[in-house]
């Protein structure tokens, strides 16, 4: 939408806590916070509405098989305007941490967080 653009100019946007997933065979973006235009008054937007992401078919094919058979998920790296004014998301296939990987990074942290107070148990 117009006011979502004119918002994003400004620089009002946070991607930290959204991902991109399926809905109705199609990708979109979840969670991403594109705040209020204020000078748009009633035409304004809803600033955390689901955003269909415009793909070409091979590359929305190949990111729904992924996020399908290997329970990848897609997260938004960057959000930035092309040469031509576009608004372009840069996303990335993640996977999650395992029970194992998890565990030994609550101990490093904790480990972490002893030595920084002075404790050594």
């Amino acid at each position: 939408m117009g006011s979502e653009v004119k918002s994003l100019r400004q620089g009002k946007a946070s991607i930290h806590e959204c991902f991109a997933g399926e809905m109705e065979g199609e990708l979109y973006l979840f969670n991403a916070n594109i705040t209020e235009y204020a000078q748009a008054r009633h035409f304004n937007h809803e600033p955390r509405r689901p955003r269909k992401l415009l793909l070409h078919n091979k590359q929305k094919n190949k990111f729904l098989g992924a996020i399908r058979r290997k329970g990848l998920t897609l997260v938004p790296l960057s959000l930035y305007f092309n040469h031509r004014g576009r608004i372009k998301l840069l996303l990335g296939l993640g996977r999650g941490k395992k029970t194992v990987d998890k565990r030994e990074t609550i101990k490093q942290r904790d480990i972490l967080r002893n030595q920084r107070r002075g404790t050594d148990s």
